[in-house]
């Protein structure tokens, strides 16, 4: 696929949940291949700022004791403990190798798409931003919701870089997968999207 300098700059790449509670061993809410591609997303957001592309690190920080999290994760907020991904904490941070730049924007969201209660549509499109390039973590959830409302919402292309994004197994990773290419999802390797033309 070949992508004008024009092309790039409609462009963003989303970062997403790539943040300790959910890549660090031992974290309750640990993704189980987040660690692994966690050098593939250092690699994208890399090949991303050299494109010129606006970076997107789409986090969850809640309230520490829980008031905005799904009903099914409240019981992880019980008994006076901060839960996981609170606002402040170490687990809400970003893993080591990923840093929040001058020109990047951060979007917190509290469900599972991006979109979801978010001003993520009307930020893009006052960006003008039209095509958009999905890594982190994870697959059948947080990837999958944000895009299958992109698709909704008709950006002109969405990729999902397939050893940049992680499921708990493989086999759920790429169940989903192939669930998104089946809507028209773009689903290259980060090594084919490193050779798409500048």
């Amino acid at each position: 696929m070949a992508y004008s300098d024009n092309k790039w700059k409609s462009s963003a790449l989303l970062v997403i949940d790539m943040q300790k509670d959910f890549i660090l061993p031992g974290s309750l809410l640990l993704v189980n291949g987040g660690l692994a591609i966690a050098p593939n997303v250092i690699k994208a957001v890399e090949v991303a700022r050299q494109r010129g592309m606006l970076i997107i690190w789409v986090v969850r920080e809640h309230d520490p004791f829980g008031r905005d999290v799904e009903l099914f994760r409240r019981h992880l907020y019980s008994d006076g403990e901060v839960g996981p991904v609170s606002k402040g904490s170490v687990g809400a941070e970003l893993v080591d190798g990923l840093v929040i730049k001058d020109g990047d924007y951060k979007l917190v969201k509290t469900r599972f798409s991006a979109f979801f209660a978010t001003h993520l549509d009307s930020f893009l499109k006052t960006s003008n931003i039209k095509n958009l390039v999905v890594t982190g973590v994870q697959t059948p959830n947080c990837i999958r919701q944000t895009v299958f409302d992109a698709v909704a919402l008709d950006y002109e292309s969405v990729s999902v870089l397939v050893d940049a994004t992680a499921a708990s197994t493989p086999d759920i990773h790429i169940a989903n997968i192939v669930d998104m290419k089946n809507i028209g999802v773009a689903i290259p390797t980060l090594e084919e999207w490193c050779r798409w033309e500048d």
